[in-house]
């Protein structure tokens, strides 16, 4: 079988396989890779899934990826060393669910992405020969995941951007205290400038001699194996062909798109709900049709979602139809239609943050953090556009409270318990650099760093 084709969202580069577009992460073109047909899952065979263990179900899905690159044994074993963790549904009333996607060891849902990124592209480069440079922007728990899950990946150099006054202590000594082939700098900034400073590094001439790759949610391989646990949840809270609805906290859409790829690839999907804080370009695009950024992006609670202008969001609009450059220009549009009929998004306040982690603790003894609080909210919101609801859902809670102690203990008055590996972390001396929002100086301290 040939391999699946991946195409630039900016139209202007040629078409790569997987692999290549794993290790380029952005294309030439500053486009985002998707790929050129979807390929798709059979209703008889996600029937199967609702009595396989997560990593086989991760193994079936990907591997409609993987023809002609890599063989079904090498990515099996790919998909059973990363998901050796669980993953919860716990029933909060009716067949309203929140998954946990925090049980990795980074206690993010950023882990299911990255151990699996990184295995597969050590094994890339294996087969190649080659080294590489990981560059990365963070926001919150991306770059802890990250690390961990490139920590000692022989022929990789990893290099993490975080904006020092956006992330708490425990996301940034998660990856602060790695060291080896791990690196971080802290910028004086906001993530969006992290962001823009990754985004003009892999499209710099002047670093062309420099071979880098993402693991942002910009990079294709952070898409697909977020799209498992969809199919996941709609395995175990779903009857056969029934349709489930997710509420996914949004950020940079990367989580989001994960769940785009699982509807395209077959996934019975009723409804996508979208919510995210402050920066509110995109339900504002959704119910008028005309795209703003937000910048410079506002600072929330739910400070991995603090993106004025989400990445993904080409991706959302190509997969619509559509087409929005790198700067969020869009050149054509999507089919706003479509939209609107598949993806509900609101906005939701600090206030509103804090008020539902005290309301869903009091009334259902289940504590969610900033980024679950969103999704819970957004989730109530929907409800209220309904008139029935019958539907099995699964309302995404993507980091453990502990990576919030100081906004729990304001809210509850007491601490919440603190996972072991984040407990090692916090006793541990940390190392990193300090850059400010410049990319001209970004340039100098890459090639620097170059052997």
């Amino acid at each position: 079988m040939d391999a699946l084709r991946f195409y630039s969202t900016n139209g202007r580069s040629p078409s790569v396989n997987l692999r290549e577009a794993f290790l380029q992460g952005q294309a030439p073109d500053r486009g985002l890779y998707l790929p050129e047909q979807f390929p798709g899952l059979a209703a008889e065979e996600m029937a199967t899934f609702r009595s396989l263990p997560y990593h086989e179900i991760a193994f079936r899905v990907l591997a409609k990826y993987t023809p002609g690159i890599l063989p079904d044994a090498e990515l099996e074993a790919i998909c059973r060393e990363a998901y050796n963790f669980d993953v919860p549904l716990e029933r909060v009333y009716d067949r309203v669910h929140v998954m946990r996607l925090d049980r990795g060891p980074t206690a993010s849902f950023k882990d299911f992405a990255a151990r699996f990124m990184a295995r597969l592209m050590g094994a890339f480069l294996k087969q190649e020969g080659r080294q590489l440079t990981i560059l990365t922007a963070t926001s919150g728990d991306t770059g802890s995941a990250v690390a961990h899950a490139f920590h000692q990946v022989p022929g990789i150099q990893v290099l993490v951007l975080f904006p020092f006054a956006e992330v708490s202590v425990s996301q940034r000594k998660l990856m602060t205290t790695l060291r080896d082939n791990v690196r971080t700098v802290a910028v004086d900034g906001k993530f969006d400038d992290c962001q823009a400073m990754v985004k003009q590094a892999f499209a710099d001439p002047a670093l062309k001699h420099i071979p880098l790759s993402s693991a942002n949610s910009i990079n294709i391989g952070r898409l697909l194996p977020q799209s498992v646990y969809y199919f996941y949840a709609g395995s175990r809270l779903a009857a056969p062909g029934e349709a489930m609805v997710f509420s996914i906290p949004s950020g940079n859409f990367g989580d989001m798109m994960g769940s785009v790829v699982a509807r395209q690839m077959g996934l019975p999907v009723r409804k996508i709900i979208v919510p995210v804080n402050d920066n509110d370009a995109f339900p504002r695009f959704l119910q008028s049709g005309t795209y703003e950024k937000v910048s410079p992006s506002r600072n929330s609670l739910s400070n991995a979602m603090n993106v004025g202008h989400p990445s993904n969001l080409a991706r959302l609009v190509a997969v619509y139809g559509g087409q929005m450059d790198e700067t969020g220009r869009i050149l054509r549009s999507p089919d706003l239609g479509a939209m609107r009929r598949d993806l509900y998004s609101s906005s939701i306040s600090d206030e509103r943050t804090r008020e539902t982690i005290k309301e869903v603790w009091q009334r259902y003894q289940l504590l969610l953090e900033p980024h679950g609080a969103v999704a819970w909210r957004g989730f109530q919101d929907w409800r209220q556009t309904e008139a029935t609801m019958d539907s099995p859902v699964a309302v995404l809670e993507t980091a453990d409270p502990a990576k919030f102690p100081e906004e729990i203990e304001k809210n509850m008055g007491w601490s919440p318990d603190v996972p072991a590996p984040m407990t090692a972390a916090l006793q541990l001396s940390e190392e990193f650099d300090r850059l400010a929002p410049d990319y001209d100086q970004f340039r100098e301290y890459l090639r620097a760093r170059q052997p």
